[in-house]
C-alpha cells in the first residue's frame, strides 16, 4: 500500500476522505500487502483496537488490545453511558490514539455502535473523545452494523452463504451473505444488556426473544438458511465452551463448527456447570462468561425460529468488515488462504517463490485432485519452508504450529489439521507426533494417509534442486499403472543423488507404487536428438534401485 509521503501521522489519522478511512487503502487491485493499518470499535461491552499487517486479502493482527469497559451496562434502565464504563472507555482511546501515533499507522478509523447511538449522553461522549484525541468517531446505525460485521465474515469466508448473526451488548443484527456480498439485514434490542430487564422470569424471557426473533424472520421475507455464522465475543465464549464439554483438541475458534444438536447438549450442560470454574478452565473474562447465560437464551430460540443445519463461528466481524469494504472485486476474489501463505513465505522462507515451482512439480501426482484438495496442496508448497529458522529437533513442531495455530483465514479446522501434519512430513520421516495425536482425531484415516503422503512429496521436491525441481527432471504419475517416473535432465542428472534418491523411493513407497528414473533425451542447437534414454528399469532397479551411474 502507498504511503502519504511526507504528511505527518496526527495529519493522517481520523481525517476522512473516502468511506471508512482517510484515504482509500487499495489504490491498485493488485496490491499484495497491507501496512498497518488501525480500527478502533467502541462497543457497548468492550473496546477494542485492532492494526492490520500483512497480506491484504488476509490481514494478520500486529496489534490487538480489549478494554471490557461495559459502556452500555444499566443504560436500558437509565438511558445513559455507564458512568465508570464512559471514563474507562474515554482512557482506552486516549491510549489507543498515542498508540496509533507511535506506530506511524498509514490510516486509523473509530467507529461506535449500539450504546453511543442510543444513549442521551452519546453525542457528548462523541464530542469528548474527539476533543481528547483529535480523531473522528463514527458513530453507525443497526443495518449499517450488521452490513459491517457480515463482510468481516467474507473477508474470512470467500464461499460464505448463509445468515450472519452479530451479537453485542445492547443489540443484535442479522444479515444474509452469498456470492460474496451482503444482502437484506435487521436489527434488535436483544443484546444481553437490554434482556436482563425483561420481565416474566425464563418463560417471559423466551417469549420476548421469540417474538422478536420471529418479527426478524418476517423482515428477512422468512427465507431459510442452512448455515448460521456467529460474530461477537458472548458467541465466541458460548464456542469455547462447547469445545471445553466435548474435549475438543483444538481451541482455534474461527471456523469452529456446530450442529444445533450439539449447541443444545451444551446449553443443557452449562446449567450444572460451575461458571467460575469454567472460567478459570478456559480463560474467559468474568465481564464475557457473565453474559453467556442469556446469550444461550438467545441463541436456542434463534436455532428454533431460522432453523439452520450447521452453526459456524467467525472470528471477524465489524472491524474486519471495514477492511473488506475497501477492497476492490478484483482483490476480494483472491482466495485469503492462498494470499496469508504467499505472504508467509514472501516473509519467511529462505527462497520465495519457491513455493509455486514445488506446487507445477508436484501437480502431476494431483492430476484428479478436488479444488478444495488443490489449495491445501498449494498453501501446503508456500509453506513448507517458512520454519527453517526453527531448531532442527523442533522444526517439524513448529511447522504443525504454523498450520493449526497461525491466522489463516479461509481454512477449516479439518483443512488445518491436514495442512499441518503435510509440513510436519515434510521435515520428520517418521509420522506424526504422539504430543498432536488428539487432533489428528478430526481426520479420517485416508485424510491421514494422503497428508503423509503429501509432506514425502514435499520433502523430495524440496531438495531435488536449489533453483526449483523443474530444472533437475519431471514427475510422470501412473496410478493404474502403479508407476511414479521421475524424468531427469541429462547436464542436472548429478543432483539426484543419495538423499534425493532415498525421498523419492520413500516417495513411491507411500503411493504404493514402483518408483522409474530415467534420463530425458537431450536435442542439439538444430533440434537433433544427440543422447538416449536410460531405461527406469535398469538404471532404478525397480523400487529398491540407485540413481542412473
Amino acid at each position: 500500500m502507498d504511503g502519504d509521503g511526507e504528511t505527518g501521522t496526527a495529519e493522517r489519522l481520523g481525517t476522512p476522505v473516502r468511506g471508512f478511512f482517510g484515504r482509500p487503502l487499495f489504490r491498485d487491485a493488485s496490491v499484495r500487502a497491507l501496512e498497518r493499518v488501525g480500527v478502533i470499535d467502541v462497543g457497548s461491552n468492550s473496546v477494542r483496537m485492532v492494526v492490520f499487517d500483512g497480506a491484504a486479502r488476509s490481514p494478520a493482527y500486529f496489534y490487538n488490545e480489549k478494554i471490557m469497559c461495559g459502556l452500555g451496562r444499566g443504560m436500558a434502565q437509565s438511558g445513559r453511558l455507564n458512568e465508570e464504563g464512559r471514563a474507562r472507555a474515554l482512557a482506552a482511546i486516549k491510549r489507543f490514539a498515542l498508540l496509533a501515533r507511535e506506530m506511524n499507522l498509514t490510516s486509523l478509523t473509530m467507529v461506535a455502535t449500539a450504546a453511543v447511538r442510543e444513549a442521551e449522553d452519546g453525542p457528548a461522549f462523541k464530542a469528548e473523545v474527539e476533543a481528547g484525541t483529535g480523531l473522528e468517531m463514527l458513530v453507525i446505525d443497526g443495518e449499517e452494523e450488521a452490513r459491517l460485521s457480515a463482510q468481516g465474515v467474507l473477508l474470512g469466508w470467500p464461499g460464505a452463504r448463509g445468515l450472519v448473526c452479530d451479537i453485542g451488548g445492547s443489540s443484535m443484527e442479522l444479515a444474509e451473505i452469498g456470492e460474496n456480498t451482503v444482502g437484506r439485514r435487521v436489527t434488535s434490542s436483544l443484546g444481553p444488556f437490554r434482556l436482563q430487564l425483561v420481565g416474566g422470569g425464563k418463560k417471559g424471557l423466551k417469549t420476548h426473544i421469540n417474538t422478536v426473533l420471529k418479527g426478524l424472520r418476517e423482515q428477512l421475507d422468512g427465507s431459510d438458511h442452512a448455515a448460521l455464522y456467529l460474530v461477537g465475543g458472548s458467541w465466541r465464549a458460548l464456542a469455547r465452551l462447547d469445545m471445553e464439554r466435548r474435549g475438543y483438541p483444538l481451541t482455534v475458534l474461527h471456523e469452529y463448527a456446530m450442529t444445533p444438536k450439539a449447541i443444545r447438549k451444551t446449553i443443557e450442560w452449562l446449567g450444572d456447570q460451575d461458571l467460575k470454574k469454567l472460567r478459570d478452565t478456559t480463560g474467559l473474562s468474568p465481564e464475557r462468561i457473565a453474559l453467556v447465560p442469556l446469550a444461550t437464551v438467545v441463541l436456542r430460540q434463534l436455532l428454533q425460529v431460522f432453523k439452520p443445519k450447521m452453526i459456524y463461528v467467525s472470528s471477524y466481524g465489524i472491524r474486519e468488515g471495514i477492511l473488506f469494504e475497501q477492497m476492490p472485486d478484483a482483490l476480494r476474489g483472491r482466495d485469503p488462504l492462498i494470499e496469508a501463505c504467499r505472504f508467509y513465505e514472501t516473509a519467511n522462507a529462505r527462497l520465495p517463490g519457491f513455493g509455486k515451482k514445488l506446487f507445477e512439480f508436484l501437480k502431476p501426482l494431483y492430476r484428479h485432485a478436488s479444488a478444495d484438495r488443490l489449495r491445501l496442496i498449494k498453501a501446503a508448497c508456500l509453506l513448507h519452508d517458512v520454519n527453517w529458522r526453527a531448531h532442527p529437533d523442533y522444526r517439524a513442531e513448529s511447522c504443525f504450529d504454523t498450520a493449526t495455530r497461525s491466522n489463516l483465514g479461509g481454512l477449516d479446522h479439518k483443512g488445518r489439521v491436514y495442512l499441518g501434519l503435510a509440513l510436519m512430513n515434510r521435515y520428520k520421516n517418521g509420522g506424526t507426533d504422539s504430543r498432536l495425536t488428539p487432533l489428528l482425531t478430526l481426520l479420517d484415516e485416508a485424510e491421514i494417509r494422503h497428508a503423509i503422503m503429501l509432506g514425502r512429496a514435499l520433502r523430495f521436491g524440496a531438495m531435488l534442486s536449489i533453483s526449483g525441481p523443474e530444472q533437475a527432471g519431471e514427475l510422470r504419475y501412473y496410478p493404474k499403472k502403479k508407476v511414479l517416473e521421475l524424468v531427469l535432465q541429462p547436464r542436472l542428472r548429478d543432483l539426484f543423488g543419495e538423499v534425493a534418491q532415498h525421498r523419492f523411493h520413500a516417495l513411491a513407497k507411500t503411493l504404493g507404487v514402483t518408483p522409474n528414473i530415467r534420463i530425458a533425451r537431450a536435442q542439439s542447437s538444430n533440434g537433433s536428438v544427440t543422447g538416449g534414454s536410460a531405461s527406469s528399469k535398469r538404471s532404478s532397479g525397480g523400487a529398491s534401485g540407485a540413481a542412473p551411474g
